[in-house]
């Protein structure tokens, strides 16, 4: 006797839907999102991307010439005729040496910076990826420079080699470090023993997983460097080691208007707001980035 599996009459149900696949979110996309709703990243972002677009463009902004000096213009007051910002000891315009001084000061801020993230992010790298007596080497050699106080170190190399040298050696102990220890916690995660085990390249373990994952730290870690650099270099040039007159640069101007500050106190602390802001929203900036990429302290 034969056997009949129930027939199933489907002509009359309702027809299944695929399941619908979440749609994941890329890591980028995901701290664009988290900076787009972060008020005060977007504001600090704006403020400096005005700054460094009227430094950057100064020369085509019709300013008054910075160099010009009067000794009938002396100190005048903030909205003076014609001098929206007053003028400086000798008549000249402080708008314009503002705009003008900030080329040198963001100059001397992001240049060490950019130029540590090459050399250090290197050294780091090779350091914490390779391990054993090239680790020890390097690490030793920027022990050497760490051993002195970082103040005497910077006035000491700012005369002997100048103060843009100085920065970059400065900052490319700090890079430096960061690297270390970030490659620590990826190579005790397991990225690094994986790459490993999937390719034979050290290159490309190096790119895709070291990089991978070193460059959120580094990026928020710079940010912050930056601001340090501009003041470094703005306490430098206030001492005589950094910038000579009579280019235009913030530190180098609140030496210069020091005397002022009894006469015009408004007028001679206008460097030094500049300098608050500019360092104030790179700090801010780095904050709100350690923040998007969930970057831990």
């Amino acid at each position: 006797m034969a056997i009949q599996s129930p027939s199933i009459d489907i002509a009359g149900a309702a027809p299944v839907r695929p399941a619908l696949t979440p749609v994941t979110r890329g890591y980028w996309q995901s701290v664009r999102r988290r900076l787009g709703r972060d008020p005060v990243t977007l504001i600090c972002a704006v403020v400096l991307l005005l700054i460094v677009a009227s430094a950057l463009t100064a020369p085509w902004l019709g300013l008054a010439d910075p160099y010009k000096t009067s000794m009938i213009r002396r100190l005048y007051p903030l909205g003076s005729p014609n001098f929206l910002l007053g003028t400086d000891e000798l008549g000249r315009d402080m708008f314009s040496r503002l705009i003008y001084g900030g080329r040198l000061s963001l100059f001397m801020g992001v240049t060490p910076v950019a130029c540590a993230l090459l050399i250090g992010g290197s050294l780091g790298i090779t350091a914490g990826f390779s391990g054993g007596w090239i680790n020890m080497m390097i690490m030793r050699i920027m022990d050497v420079f760490y051993a002195f106080p970082s103040v005497l170190l910077a006035i000491s190399l700012s005369g002997a080699m100048g103060g843009w040298i100085n920065m970059m050696i400065m900052r490319i102990m700090d890079v430096f470090y960061a690297f270390p220890s970030v490659l620590l916690a990826i190579s005790l995660s397991g990225a690094m023993g994986a790459g490993a085990e999937n390719t034979l390249i050290a290159l490309t373990i190096v790119r895709v997983h070291v990089l991978g994952n070193v460059l959120g730290p580094i990026l928020v870690y710079a940010t912050s460097l930056i601001s340090v650099a501009i003041i470094l270099a703005a306490g430098l040039s206030f001492l005589g080691l950094g910038v000579k007159p009579p280019e235009p640069e913030w530190g180098l101007m609140l030496n210069t208007l020091r005397q002022a500050i009894y006469v015009n106190p408004v007028l001679a602390a206008l460097p030094g707001v500049m300098i608050f802001i500019t360092s104030i929203c790179f700090n801010l900036m780095s904050d709100g980035l350690r923040a998007a990429m969930d970057v831990k302290a």
